[in-house]
């Protein structure tokens, strides 16, 4: 019993928090990655750049800050995609819809973990991203309708008291 209070009290927790279970990258790491991109660059190697700013990208879209999540964002769509592998495609892909779930962009995030799938129906990263994107979209449809509802239910009480204060 004691079992299924806990998970009714964390489902609850879980629902107005915004909980999900795609980790979350510290500051520190952002740097780290940063200096191994510049230190990258004076490198002859081609694809160990391109290795370190795929580190750096899942790093920034990881982010706590939104300026780090747009630049990760910005940094993956300029990134050239045309002769990569699928599983490169399949990793860019998926750490953009990261970047558009933690910025609030729910329809493309969801459009981009969805292109994923289909290069890799049972990842299960990104069945989990599509699961907490679902949620927050549903999150969000049953906070506007109270908004809403609250909404209409001020209003008709402001009619209400005005057509009392007329009698």
């Amino acid at each position: 019993m004691e079992a299924k209070l806990g998970k009714a009290f964390e489902s609850i927790t879980n629902f107005f928090t915004g909980a999900d279970q795609i980790p979350w990258c510290d500051r520190d790491v952002v740097a780290g990655c940063e200096q191994e991109v510049h230190e990258a660059e004076k490198g002859p190697s081609d694809e160990f750049k391109n290795d370190c700013i795929m580190r750096l990208s899942w790093a920034l879209v990881h982010s706590r800050q939104t300026e780090d999540v747009h630049r990760g964002i910005a940094m993956l769509e300029s990134s050239p995609g045309s002769n990569t592998s699928p599983l490169k495609l399949r990793e860019k892909l998926y750490l953009l819809a990261v970047g558009y779930y933690r910025s609030g962009d729910y329809s493309r995030s969801r459009e981009l973990v969805e292109d994923c799938l289909k290069i890799e129906p049972e990842w299960r990263q990104a069945q989990s991203l599509k699961k907490a994107i679902e949620d927050r979209i549903k999150k969000d449809g049953v906070i506007g309708i109270g908004i809403a509802a609250t909404a209409v239910g001020l209003v008709a009480g402001g009619i209400a008291a005005a057509f009392a204060r007329r009698n």
